[in-house]
C-alpha cells in the first residue's frame, strides 16, 4: 500500500514542479516583451516629437519668410543630417560666401604638399584692382611685395577681401581648381565659375551659385575634421570665428559671446534698387558644446540691407532656440 502511495506522489511533485518552472518562464517572457514594447513605444514617441518639433520650426522659418520681397532660400543641419530646408530648390547667387569653398581648396592644397601657412606669394600691382573692396589694396596700394597665404586668407575670409580672393584663385590655378576640389569632397549643388574681378567686369553677380542645402553640407564636413589636418582646420576655424562683416546677420540676434564662425556675401543694387545677394552662412555654437550649421541666401531683394539682415538674424535665433532645447541622446 505504501508503496503504491509513493507512486502516485512522486509523479504529482514532478508535475508541480514543471509547471511552476513553466509559469516562471512565461511572466519572464511576458515581461521581457512588455519592456520591448515599451522602450520601442518610448523611441517612436520620441521620433515623432522630433519630427514635430523640426516641423514648428520649419513653420516659424517660413513663417518670417513669407512676407518678405525676395527669394529666400534657408538650410539648417543638426547633427549628421539635414532637418530644416526651405525654397532649397532654387540656386542662390554665393557672392563672397564662395570664398568658404576657396579658402578649403587652399589649405587643401597646402596641407597635400605639406607647404607651411606662410607660404608667400608675390603680388603685383596688377592684382589690386581699384574699383573693388579691397583692405588689401588700400594698406598695400603699391603693390610689388611677398605676402603669406595665411595673411591672404585672412584678408579674403575675415575680411571679405575681392583682390585677395582672386590673388588666392590664380594660386590655385583659376575658378575650376575649386570646382575640382568640390568634386573631389563629394559635394554636387555649387558652382564656381568666375573670379570676384570677372563678376565685377560682366557686371553679373549670378555667375557663382549654390543650393542652400550644398553649403550646410560642405560646412558639416569641414567640422566634422575629414577635410583638413590639424593646423589648416584650425586656423580655418579661427578665421570664420573672427570674421567682421555681417555682425548683424547670423549673430545678430544671438546671445553675446555666442560662438558664430561664418562667411558674409553681398552685392551692390541693381537700376531697379534690388540686390542680388545677402548672404551668410557658417556655424554656431550651443550653450553645451554642440553646434548647427546654417545657410541663408536672400536673392533679388526689394528690401533694404537692415530688413535682409534682420531676416537673417531672426532665422539663427528661431535656430538657435530651437536646437537649445532639444536633448542630447
Amino acid at each position: 500500500m505504501k508503496l503504491f502511495t509513493m507512486k502516485i506522489y512522486i509523479p504529482v511533485f514532478l508535475l508541480l514542479f514543471i509547471f511552476c518552472i513553466s509559469c516562471r518562464t512565461a511572466t519572464n517572457s511576458s515581461t521581457t516583451g512588455d519592456n520591448r514594447k515599451r522602450e520601442q513605444l518610448k523611441k517612436q514617441a520620441a521620433g515623432v516629437t522630433s519630427c514635430q518639433d523640426n516641423a514648428t520650426l520649419q513653420n516659424q522659418i517660413e513663417t518670417l519668410i513669407r512676407t518678405h520681397r525676395a527669394k529666400v532660400g534657408v538650410a539648417i543641419r543638426f547633427g549628421d543630417k539635414e532637418t530644416i530646408t526651405c525654397n532649397d530648390s532654387t540656386r542662390y547667387a554665393m557672392m563672397s560666401t564662395f570664398k568658404f569653398p576657396l579658402a578649403l581648396a587652399v589649405l587643401s592644397k597646402l596641407d597635400k604638399k605639406q607647404l607651411p601657412l606662410e607660404t608667400e606669394i608675390y603680388v603685383t600691382p596688377s592684382d589690386l584692382h581699384p574699383n573693388t573692396y579691397s583692405p588689401l589694396r588700400d594698406t598695400r596700394p603699391e603693390g610689388s611685395f611677398k605676402i603669406s597665404i595665411s595673411e591672404l586668407l585672412r584678408y579674403t575670409v575675415t575680411l571679405s577681401d575681392n583682390n585677395a580672393c582672386d590673388i588666392l584663385i590664380h594660386y590655385l590655378g583659376g575658378p575650376a581648381a575649386i570646382q575640382d576640389y568640390l568634386t573631389r569632397t563629394g559635394i554636387s549643388g555649387i558652382t564656381i565659375v568666375a573670379t570676384e574681378n570677372t563678376m565685377h567686369q560682366q557686371e553679373n553677380p549670378y555667375l557663382n551659385h549654390c543650393h542652400p542645402s550644398a553649403m550646410t553640407e560642405l560646412l558639416e564636413k569641414f567640422l566634422s575634421k575629414t577635410l583638413l589636418s590639424a593646423p589648416y582646420q584650425n586656423f580655418l576655424e579661427k578665421l570664420m570665428l573672427a570674421t567682421s562683416t555681417g555682425a548683424d546677420k547670423l549673430k545678430g540676434l544671438l546671445p553675446p559671446g555666442t560662438p558664430v564662425g561664418h562667411k558674409t556675401g553681398s552685392s551692390d543694387r541693381n537700376a531697379n534698387g534690388q540686390k542680388a545677394g545677402d548672404n551668410d552662412v557658417g556655424f554656431i555654437r550651443l550653450p553645451d558644446g554642440r553646434y548647427f550649421t546654417i545657410a541663408v541666401f536672400i536673392m533679388d531683394s526689394a528690401e533694404d540691407d537692415k530688413a535682409n539682415a534682420l531676416l537673417i538674424a531672426r532665422i539663427a535665433r528661431s535656430a538657435y532656440e530651437h536646437y537649445s532645447q532639444t536633448p542630447t541622446h
